[in-house]
């Protein structure tokens, strides 16, 4: 399963089921699981570790060195889960000792040719990233988020689960859970509710996501004061409650 023509280093431990293509190079301390293929002049560095059934096209460039200026060869580690797919030219960068140390993908994800991914980003699982779209350093994406081709991510913004992002879109504050976002400049444009359908929310759910979107976004509060709204409607509502609880922890602020 090992073309004879990869370069291996003698430190990597591959499950007896991955895939290796021919020219790729498997760098010193990576580790990956059974079913995981590397196509053909890809490279993966360490340290990082890589789970089951991953997909990783020709010429994608996974575990790099963090192109931050304050890296100082520290041991630094790439995590990815089960299940990904990164296509051709894909770049992921190792986590610095600055931050977390770490990058760390999920799984289930679908990374899109030419997408790059610095150092420090934490993606959930279910995340869609479109050609081009790019993620400065300690960027958050959550769960079942999509991001249009050409997105563009500025460092330590979070896009919340289920939120979306049109073509060509630069971001420099939060994404709240749920909301689409477009234009130039990018401004928030409704609820998913098309992605929430497809994720089996409720018609009522729904509802209540848009409800709680007018408060938000349509009702002249202040920031604080739509918080405060949405607070009691999270009590009964879980999918409110996602939002809240993003909103709390915002340190950026959010599109508006």
């Amino acid at each position: 399963m090992i073309d004879p023509r990869a370069v291996i280093d003698p430190s990597a431990r591959l499950d007896a089921g991955v895939t290796i293509g021919a020219f790729a190079v498997i760098g010193p301390q990576v580790e990956i699981g059974a079913g995981t293929r590397v196509g053909p002049h890809a490279v993966v560095q360490g340290p990082a570790r890589i789970g089951r059934d991953n997909r990783i096209f020709q010429f994608a460039s996974i575990g790099g060195i963090p192109q931050d200026k304050k890296y100082g060869g520290e041991p630094t580690w790439i995590e990815i889960g089960d299940r990904n797919t990164f296509f051709e030219f894909v770049t992921v960068n190792r986590g610095t000792a600055q931050d977390r140390g770490r990058t760390v993908i999920g799984s289930d994800n679908w990374i899109m040719a030419y997408v790059h991914i610095a150092h420090d980003c934490v993606l959930g699982n279910n995340v869609i990233m479109a050609n081009n779209a790019t993620l400065a350093g300690h960027v958050t994406i959550e769960d079942w988020a999509i991001l249009g081709g050409f997105t563009k991510v500025h460092q330590f913004c979070r896009i919340g689960a289920h939120g979306f992002t049109g073509m060509n879109v630069d971001l420099s504050r939060d994404v709240p859970p749920y909301v689409m976002v477009s234009g130039t400049p990018a401004e928030p444009r409704g609820i998913n509710s098309e992605g929430m359908q497809r994720r089996n929310f409720t018609a009522e759910q729904i509802r209540n996501v848009k409800h709680a979107y007018r408060i938000l976004y349509r009702s002249d509060l202040r920031l604080e004061e739509a918080l405060e709204k949405l607070r009691v409607l999270a009590a009964n509502q879980p999918e409110v409650s996602c939002l809240v609880k993003f909103l709390e922890v915002s340190q950026r602020s959010i599109m508006r």
